[in-house]
């Protein structure tokens, strides 16, 4: 039995010197010459992994694409204009009594027609806003751009229920003329830019004056600029 034993490890042991041999003879070690790049710095890309690379390019893009389609930016524009009018709504009935007991100037007849008005001002200023952002999406200057657009629409919007708020017709001839010096800086930084998004803004710097000058006529016929219940 240990003759057996003797036997066979001296067998594995000679099969292993054996094997040994015969991979340094038949399979010699690679030499690593210092000078040689790097294998890594040799890849070519296969056919199989260019495609892999193209498809998820190709999806990437489609992707994209398909963003771009279901949002546009007429739409953001259109609901964040949308959103920032719903503020004006804030006012309370007893606001509301107050601001139509006011006098107001004989030659205001046109009243009823201001809703119609600012509605057709509101939507030439988000037409506008549109253009420019079309015509440079993303950019930092049309980032800020859309900024002072949100701005002037939301001090715009800022005249009703501050006013009606505070009571004060003072406040809201500073709001009015706010509005109106900020349209005319707008304009005057989107005529480089769109001819056409600079003159969609004419309602706005055409009867943001009027407005702002009409609620400055009823102070002189109202001076305590507050009617009580």
């Amino acid at each position: 039995m240990a003759l057996t034993l003797s036997i066979v490890e001296g067998s594995i042991v000679e099969g292993s010197i054996v094997e040994g041999y015969l991979r340094k003879s038949c399979f010699p070690a690679p030499q690593i010459d210092s000078h040689t790049p790097h294998p890594a710095s040799r890849f070519r890309p296969t056919a199989d992994y260019t495609k892999t690379v193209d498809l998820r390019e190709s999806v990437y893009r489609s992707s994209s694409t398909l963003a771009r389609v279901m949002i546009k930016s007429w739409m953001v524009i259109g609901a964040v204009t949308l959103l920032v009018a719903l503020a004006a709504s804030w006012v309370t009935p007893d606001d509301v009594r107050w601001f139509n007991r006011l006098r107001r100037p004989r030659w205001l007849t046109f009243e009823p027609a201001i809703p119609f008005i600012w509605t057709v001002i509101f939507i030439c200023g988000a037409w506008s806003a549109y253009i420019v952002w079309e015509s440079n999406p993303g950019r930092p200057q049309t980032l800020q751009l859309m900024g002072l657009y949100l701005l002037l629409e939301a001090v715009t919007i800022a005249y009703t229920p501050v006013m009606f708020r505070l009571r004060s017709l003072k406040v809201g001839t500073i709001i009015g003329g706010s509005g109106a010096v900020l349209s005319i800086i707008l304009a005057v930084l989107l005529f480089p830019i769109s001819l056409w998004a600079c003159l969609l803004l004419l309602p706005y710097i055409i009867w943001s004056p009027i407005g702002t000058y009409t609620t400055w006529a009823m102070i002189r016929l109202n001076p305590e600029g507050t009617i009580e219940d």
